[in-house]
């Protein structure tokens, strides 16, 4: 990308020292700064990126990217010394914005977008497993799926790239309808609609709205795939299955690309569909609707069957999401799901331990963003507890008690069951009454930071 279509493709409001050079890659962190980078600051919550533009600029970047900043004479004569150029904006957040955008233009290549209210990273990472047994594929780094990660994403595009799949998060209405009118997606999946974010959007159908605003952005000739099992999304497709060229996927519903003759374990599963067989090395009914979606994906890029099924067997899962950790000495296993937490992911998690051999210990911490559905929801997972097979419960965190609470309403054995206001209590609690063949689930939203327990017990087994 030249700095002249950089300056043509953002809204300037200075420049400083124009010059006309090739850019090869741009970035927000000064710690990845490369030879002949653009560099965009941003102001965060803790830094502003505006005040570091210096040191980019000694790491070999040409060109900084700064919202309201002014510079000195002497940063002016140090700019056409080494020919380095600053260009102000009223807000780098949206310059970001722009410059993938007009990268996204210069693609030709197809872009599938991905998201959800649970299951949208593991998506994401076997559709894209999928689709590079085929083609020279790029994906969204973790969970990078935010008005910062998405451009990055699209920014980091090379001309060998012949497709991209993205992941799309959102908390507020509006957010996916920025993120899909960058990415301008030739295919999209809605993974699900469920309770993610409700405290921000209110109601489900809020978010069956705000997902859908994916669709702003799909090619009038795109495709959109949707989990035809969700209850919002069938009554949707059953409406508009008419305006739009759309494939379901599903277990019980009748889809276009539905599982059958179901087999799961702990260590996977099996299904057929559309008389081909697959195997899911992850566990875990949700993970079977995770492989639809990247059958249907692969169905519209003609990707043969023998490829999608090496692509499913041979996928690998962005990190704390369903980390299978095995001891085979001790034969107790941790079930790595800490990353986050909503309803959804929850109750499939604990539907996946409940499947499981041996002493099944659930270790579930408060599900964030929730809002006045907080306590109704947490109750539910208690609920769930119940009627799933769970020896033993711990929960950690405030609203985390509702699920604790529930499950002692409903019946759940008090000896077995213990609430902590800390992460530091659960260790010492788990150390201690921990066995040869137990099953321990670890779960709870990203801000407790449940991977200091997966840490912490790592040791132990």
């Amino acid at each position: 990308m030249k700095t002249q279509n950089i300056y043509d493709n953002i809204s300037v409001v200075t420049i400083y020292n124009r010059v006309n050079k090739t850019i090869n890659s741009v970035k927000i962190d000064t710690r990845k700064i490369a030879m002949g980078d653009c560099y965009v600051g941003i102001k965060g919550e803790k830094t502003d990126g505006n005040l570091f533009y210096k040191d980019a600029f000694l790491k070999g970047a040409d060109i900084a990217i700064l919202d309201n900043y002014s510079i000195s004479d002497v940063d002016m004569t140090y700019l056409k010394e080494n020919d380095k150029s600053i260009v102000v904006v009223e807000d780098t957040i949206k310059a970001l914005g722009e410059l993938a955008k007009y990268k996204r233009s210069l693609f030709n290549s197809p872009v599938v977008a991905v998201t959800g209210s649970a299951g949208k990273t593991s998506t994401k990472d076997i559709i894209y497993s999928v689709l590079r047994e085929k083609y020279n594929a790029h994906k969204t780094i973790g969970n990078q799926n935010n008005h910062l990660g998405l451009p990055l994403t699209v920014l980091a595009l090379d001309d060998k790239t012949e497709v991209l799949v993205l992941e799309m998060g959102m908390n507020h209405e509006g957010e996916i309808s920025y993120l899909t009118n960058i990415a301008k997606p030739n295919v999209a999946v809605i993974t699900n609609v469920g309770t993610a974010h409700i405290g921000n959007l209110g109601s489900r159908e809020n978010i069956l709205k705000a997902k859908l605003e994916i669709l702003e952005g799909l090619d009038s000739d795109g495709t959109l795939i949707i989990n035809n099992d969700n209850d919002l999304l069938h009554e949707w497709y059953l409406e508009n299955k008419d305006k739009y060229h759309i494939l379901t996927i599903g277990i019980n519903n009748p889809s276009d690309f539905l599982a059958s003759d179901i087999k799961m374990d702990e260590d996977g599963s099996s299904f057929t569909c559309n008389g081909e067989a697959f195997v899911v090395p992850v566990g875990g009914e949700h993970f079977i609707y995770n492989a639809l979606s990247a059958i249907a994906v692969a169905s519209i890029f003609k990707v043969p069957y023998k490829s999608i099924k090496k692509g499913i067997l041979n996928f690998e899962l962005s990190s704390n999401r369903m980390n299978i950790i095995n001891n085979e000495s001790s034969d107790i296993t941790i079930i790595d799901d800490s990353y986050n937490a909503n309803f959804d992911s929850m109750k499939y998690a604990i539907k996946y331990l409940s499947g499981l051999d041996g002493r099944r210990i659930a270790v579930l911490g408060t599900m964030k963003e929730l809002g006045k559905y907080a306590e109704s929801l947490h109750r539910k997972i208690g609920s769930i507890i119940n009627q799933e097979e769970i020896d033993i419960l711990i929960t950690v965190g405030d609203e985390a008690k509702y699920i604790n609470d529930e499950a002692l309403n409903e019946g759940f054995n008090k000896e077995n069951s213990y609430h902590f206001d800390n992460n530091e209590d659960a260790i010492k609690k788990i150390k201690e009454i921990i066995n040869s063949a137990d099953r321990i689930l670890i779960k709870a939203s990203n801000s407790l930071n449940f991977k200091e327990i997966v840490d912490s017990l790592k040791g132990e087994i």
